[in-house]
């Protein structure tokens, strides 16, 4: 039987909450002033405290100070007739599990203590697995998790070219992580030296050049002092190019010539500067493709490409997302000073269903916000209300038809014509991808080029 301790100098209602609570089943205490109040919770050890914030001899916020450092075995429901945001605030703030106004509605406050109980009680079951800053003060932020065989093969990868200053091509979706491999291809190779990203999307192409290569006094209006580039700062170490198919045709044609000769001129300059930093280039684009389009130099393309790394998405490396959550909830509990140890199965059932359309940044972002308001060691389905709503329309989108389509009075677009056709013939066939593409009458590399562009999972080889 739970054990509930009321704290209120209203004796209406501690004598109504005492009733409703017992006819409940709950072990119900009650205490008329703070100093009763405490003295109470340490001869019945409750599993919820309901607190007055309005106390005769102390106020509740003192209360629920001293109640906090007996531990974290118990939670506190706060009630008050006050309706100000301050307060509401400073009472979440301080730890209160939850903030009831007055009158209080029996309902609310019985949903509010079943919820605290249920949380409570998986807290028990896995007090063992809490998450302590100290065991993880090694944690390196710039480790990579997987366990698949698309991962192996960029662990040896990395392995293979951190060996030398080969310049590297790193092709994935936007939030894959292209930047941490090429941080880790760095560190392995040249730690001392910098590592300088650029992003090639975020800088307008008349600055980008003077970023990459500096540029000489008087070279241009503003150019009050000859700045060294990139390339120049970066020494012995890493120039990472970000977006690289954002660059423009005339820049492209720049950085082919440092490819080739290894050396450049400082913008508005005619000094000879070595270039000896190894170069990784980065793309959320087929930079194969835009070469056919005419968008991206070949010459470039095939100077960039002599070691590609291309990441795969999220949804298609559903098992690492469980040792991704473990390892982000670790950061996330030193950084913010947490104590998370995980989600629950209905949320880790959700997170292995849902596509990641922005892949394990997206993830980060969900659990760090989620986190921030969590009451609990464990988050739960309500901590993630964007999520759930994605999921949902992700979940309708994938069981549309032509009737529903019909019905909505609109004709459709061929892409979506498309889309739906894809996924009814996977949702309806239990063959493989070599048959479904005969069903479908595309090649096997269009296939999977449509399920990638469409966000549709498909596990069967």
């Amino acid at each position: 039987m739970s054990k509930i301790l009321v704290i209120d100098d209203d004796a209406s209602i501690c004598e109504t909450l005492d009733l409703y609570l017992t006819e409940e089943g709950y072990d119900v205490h009650t205490a008329a002033t703070g100093t009763d109040g405490l003295n109470k919770f340490v001869e019945t050890s409750p599993d919820v405290v309901i607190l007055d914030i309005r106390l005769p001899d102390i106020d509740g916020f003192t209360v629920l100070e001293d109640l906090q450092k007996e531990g974290d075995n118990f939670k506190v429901i706060m009630i008050t007739a006050h309706h100000d945001m301050d307060t509401t605030i400073h009472a979440m703030k301080e730890g209160a599990f939850d903030y009831i106004h007055k009158p209080v509605n029996v309902d609310e406050l019985d949903m509010a203590i079943k919820k605290a109980l249920n949380i409570l009680d998986m807290e028990r079951k896995m007090s063992g697995l809490l998450v302590e800053a100290e065991p993880y003060r090694h944690f390196k932020v710039g480790d990579i998790i997987g366990n698949g065989r698309e991962m192996e093969k960029i662990f040896k990868t990395i392995g293979v070219v951190s060996q030398s200053k080969t310049t590297v091509l790193i092709q994935g979706e936007s939030g894959t992580g292209k930047e941490l491999i090429a941080r880790v291809i760095h560190n392995n190779t040249s730690m001392d030296e910098p590592f300088i990203a650029v992003n090639c999307s975020a800088i307008v192409d008349t600055l980008l050049e003077s970023e990459l290569f500096g540029h000489e006094k008087g070279s241009f209006t503003g150019a009050f002092a000859r700045k060294p580039g990139k390339f120049e700062l970066a020494r012995y170490g890493t120039v990472f190019l970000d977006e690289i198919s954002e660059m423009s045709m005339n820049l492209q044609a720049k950085l082919l010539r440092v490819l080739q000769e290894m050396e450049f001129e400082r913008v508005g300059g005619k000094d000879r500067v070595k270039v000896n930093a190894r170069i990784i280039a980065a793309t959320n684009k087929d930079l194969k493709a835009l070469v056919s389009e005419g968008k991206f130099r070949d010459d470039l393309y095939y100077r960039l490409n002599i070691i590609l790394i291309r990441i795969p998405p999220l949804r298609e490396r559903r098992e690492d997302i469980p040792p991704l959550v473990e390892y982000f909830l670790k950061k996330i509990n030193l950084d913010l000073h947490k104590s998370v140890i995980g989600v629950s199965d209905e949320v880790m059932d959700i997170f292995l269903k849902y596509s990641w359309p922005g892949n394990i940044r997206e993830l980060e972002n969900l659990l760090v916000r989620a986190a921030v308001v969590a009451q609990g060691h464990t988050l739960e389905k309500e901590n993630f209300p964007d999520l759930i709503e994605d999921a949902k329309n992700e979940g309708a989108k994938e069981k549309i038809g032509e009737d529903d389509l019909a019905d909505s009075g609109r004709f459709l677009t061929l892409e979506e014509v498309e889309e739906m056709q894809i996924r009814k013939v996977i949702r309806n066939s239990d063959k493989n991808k070599g048959e479904i593409c005969e069903i479908l009458g595309i090649s096997r590399p269009t296939f999977e080029r449509k399920l990638e562009k469409y966000g549709i999972t498909f596990e069967r080889t």
